[in-house]
């Protein structure tokens, strides 16, 4: 049978492939690829694990021929090629979403199998790297450039622009933070990936709004692949099953009132007196605490349960330490395409302009009143809302 390399993701990398390539033992960086480079080429390597699986090439032919004039519902059950043809007419879109969710299924791999001792290298934010957080760079930047869409990709870790090989026009750019939580890895504790989609060759001078798409990777007891799609309604969930495929299995549409809290950076209550009186009050009105330590998962927990708040506030003596690009505008689209919101204080995170790579914010993100009563309590007023206070602000 005439067969052609594919994983989960049909159709996302070339199809002439040699299966019978050797694997590669090493990973590739953006600094290692050739202006050469040549994608028939390409080994089995790390990107996809252990091995590949052949389907035939009738089976791709027919995926791409599916009437796309008809836009179909997408349904619980869906794969993600399923998913996607659905969810978008856009078919760089899909092969770069593809292309993403075959590195999250190998990093979810590498973090269950990961050393988890530190290394002696920082970024350059001075946070110290453990390994696992390159290898997880790494694979990404590799599922970026096979995608051969998108043009400029740029890490939390490695915080410069690299050229991804991709189209300006009809191409992306994507800033991903790889490994969010790396520090909590050797705890056992969940961690993830997060990344943000944007059109053509810009990443500053834009606004979380001008994202096309963001996602999380999400690797705990299950990993699993949160997306969200600029213009399709909901935020939605795939699960990794046993046999590599991604399945969904969640769609979100409303983030609904529901007494959970995760507070971030709670030594801002010393000496700022507004965020220890939000704290104050979730406590006296016996809100549940669900806080990691991880932003993923205490994002994503909102997204899962459809209710309540997350915040990392500021204060006079602890700055903003959450990155706008790479973390805080990617969340921010999940969480308002779920029908949630987000602030940072005075407006939604999708609304501030990304004007340095670096940029840093404080942020909520939750349900409507719970945005509400963030917005009146640490700065008197909501743009939500204009007549009586909410809860701790009243």
């Amino acid at each position: 049978m005439e067969t052609s390399v594919a994983c989960y993701a049909r159709g996302a990398f070339p199809r002439n492939v040699s299966s019978s390539s050797q694997h590669s033992t090493s990973l590739m960086s953006p600094a290692s690829i050739s202006p050469s480079f040549n994608a028939k080429v390409l080994r089995t390597s790390s990107l996809f694990g252990e091995s590949l699986r052949l389907v035939p090439k009738s089976s791709l032919r027919a995926l791409k021929t599916k009437n796309s004039s008809v836009a179909p519902k997408c349904a619980i059950g869906d794969s993600l090629e399923e998913f996607l043809t659905k969810a978008t007419p856009d078919k760089s879109l899909i092969s770069l979403l593809l292309s993403m969710g075959e590195a999250i299924r190998t990093i979810g791999f590498k973090v269950r199998t990961a050393s988890c001792g530190g290394t002696a290298c920082v970024n350059s934010f001075g946070d110290e790297q453990l390994a696992v957080d390159m290898v997880a760079d790494k694979l990404l930047f590799e599922a970026l450039t096979y995608s051969h869409v998108c043009k400029y990709a740029c890490s939390e870790e490695v915080p410069e622009l690299q050229d991804m090989g991709g189209p300006v026009e009809g191409g992306f750019s994507v800033a991903f933070d790889p490994l969010d939580g790396s520090s909590i890895v050797d705890t056992n504790f969940t961690v993830g990936t997060i990344f943000g989609v944007w059109p053509g060759d810009k990443l500053t001078g834009v606004t979380g709004a001008d994202q096309v798409a963001a996602a999380m990777g999400i690797y705990g007891p299950r990993t699993t692949y949160v997306l969200a799609i600029k213009g399709f309604p909901g935020t939605h969930e795939f699960l990794l099953l046993d046999e590599g495929k991604w399945q969904h299995v969640k769609e979100t549409t409303e983030i609904g009132e529901g007494k959970m809290f995760s507070p971030g950076n709670l030594r801002a209550t010393f000496d700022n007196p507004d965020y220890s009186k939000l704290i104050d009050y979730y406590v006296k009105e016996k809100y549940t605490l669900r806080y990691t330590g991880g932003m993923v998962p205490d994002v994503n927990q909102i997204i899962v349960k459809e209710k309540g708040v997350f915040t990392n506030v500021i204060s006079p003596t602890t700055k903003a330490k959450l990155r706008l690009l790479f973390e805080v505008a990617p969340l921010g689209l999940l969480i308002e395409n779920a029908g949630g919101y987000s602030s940072d204080g005075h407006k939604s995170v999708l609304d501030k302009v990304i004007v340095n790579l670096d940029d840093r914010t404080q942020v909520a993100y939750g349900s409507k009143n719970e945005i509400i009563r963030f917005e009146e309590t640490l700065y008197g007023s909501s743009r939500l809302k204009e007549a009586v206070p909410v809860g701790a602000a009243a």
